[in-house]
């Protein structure tokens, strides 16, 4: 189940120009998947930082436009791209040159991966 998820991201990692770090983690920023292609900043590793995700969806679910699906943050070096596919987040980061419509384009993938992953977190 998770090599086949690595799988996946890793092949992601190689395709998508500017992609250097693909995580899956819990809602609480545990990490259960990380790849790298290169090492990158502490802070962007930090699950103080990953955990935020959570908060800040549920915040903007209250401005009365639906749930929040995606999270799209740019930064002076990073973009980072934060998927809501809980109970699991999928963070995505890339240089500032990164294709995240890609990414984005591939959410259903994504989902059809996740299945079995999803389910271990929530029996667990």
């Amino acid at each position: 189940m998770t090599d086949d998820v690595k799988r996946f991201f890793q092949n992601m990692l190689q395709r998508v120009s500017g992609l250097r770090c693909v995580m899956v983690t819990d809602r609480d920023g545990v990490p259960l998947v990380n790849l790298e292609k290169e090492k990158l900043s502490e802070i962007v590793m930090k699950p103080a930082f990953l955990s935020t995700f959570t908060l800040a969806a549920e915040q903007s679910n209250k401005l009365g436009l639906g749930k929040n699906r995606n999270i799209i943050s740019v930064y002076a070096d990073y973009q980072v791209i934060q998927m809501n596919k809980l109970p699991l987040v999928v963070t995505f980061i890339g240089t500032e040159n990164c294709n995240i419509g890609l990414i984005l384009a591939m959410d259903q993938q994504i989902d059809t991966m996740l299945e079995e992953l999803k389910t271990a977190v929530t029996d667990s």
